[in-house]
């Protein structure tokens, strides 16, 4: 049994049984691929992927078994390889976020800048995407943080770290009349067709459930992943925008006018995630930290360490955390 034979078996069931998909990943050809995997399978004695001719369609159960463990070894031996450069070269590396874009339009670009600027010799790559494809990422060990709102608490090998609260706002065309009601009201909102995010995006559960609490119905005529999108379709006389309050501000938004509407929605926590089973090397507590300043390396070591749901919970008060 060889590790490069772990790691074929991994990509490929990570990939979606798309051995061609795996053979990029892995920089290689798709017959050494399959050519490893049949080896693997042979000393094992057992198939670990259902094949229908040339095609692999499904894992196998002992198959499954065998991925979960390889992906347990691979995990293990990127430690090795972490803890060897936190040591040897403990300024250099990489480091791979997921996010969505209101985290990285808005909230992370000074966090990023700050971090280039300590660790100039680290290379920082960013993936998009939906909160449950980022928390995908981070669980099967693609990306070291997955930064969302929504879906991290939905994979138990996660550790979730609470970073801040933030509520919504009203965007509206000036001169609107929503901007001349006080107090807003949802009842008043629920009066005018709405734009907002696409459902499991930047906390829209909270929305749906204070309209579903007042006992109103909202009319939602468009979604959309990100709040400049929202804000283009208001300009355009489609609807009320429901965004992040974070999400407005600047001289791209002359035009519009922002409502708060913190009083109506319960506020929602951003958290930075990760591997519970991982190694930080010594830049990655720094990133955390510049992007969450009361998270401090023993706070999150403390994290770690904690398995226990609600003597986590109790670690952190969210109503202390820092507003954005």
């Amino acid at each position: 049994m060889k590790l490069q034979q772990l790691r074929y078996i991994w990509e490929v069931a990570r990939n979606g049984l798309n051995v061609s998909a795996a053979a990029e990943t892995l920089y290689t050809s798709q017959p050494g691929v399959s050519k490893q995997i049949r080896q693997l399978e042979d000393e094992l004695g057992v198939q670990i992927f259902q094949r229908n001719g040339k095609h692999l369609v499904e894992v196998t159960a002992a198959g499954a078994a065998v991925v979960e463990v390889a992906g347990r070894v691979l995990g293990e031996v990127e430690n090795i390889r972490r803890i060897a450069e936190n040591h040897s070269d403990p300024n250099r590396g990489s480091l791979t976020l997921a996010t969505t874009h209101t985290q990285a339009r808005y909230v992370l670009p000074d966090t990023i800048k700050r971090f280039i600027s300590t660790y100039p010799d680290v290379a920082l790559h960013m993936h998009q995407g939906t909160p449950l494809q980022i928390s995908e990422l981070a669980s099967n060990r693609t990306v070291d943080f997955a930064i969302a709102t929504e879906a991290l608490e939905l994979f138990e090998n996660l550790v979730m770290l609470p970073c801040y609260r933030w509520n919504r706002s009203i965007v509206v065309p000036q001169g609107h009349p929503l901007a001349a009601i006080r107090p807003l009201t949802l009842a008043a909102i629920a009066d005018y067709p709405i734009v907002t995010y696409v459902f499991g995006f930047t906390g829209r559960s909270q929305l749906d459930r204070a309209f579903a609490d007042a006992g109103l119905e909202p009319r939602v005529v468009f979604t959309a992943v990100d709040a400049d999108v929202i804000k283009t379709y208001v300009r355009l006389g489609l609807g009320v925008g429901i965004i992040a309050s974070l999400a407005f501000g600047g001289i791209e938004d002359e035009g519009l006018v922002a409502l708060d509407a913190s009083h109506l929605f319960d506020y929602s926590v951003t958290k930075i995630g990760f591997r519970r089973d991982a190694f930080l090397r010594t830049y990655m507590y720094d990133f955390i930290q510049y992007f969450a300043p009361h998270m401090s390396r023993e706070q999150v070591d403390l994290a770690v360490a904690t398995t226990d749901k609600e003597a986590f919970d109790a670690l952190f008060d969210e109503s202390s955390l820092p507003q954005n």
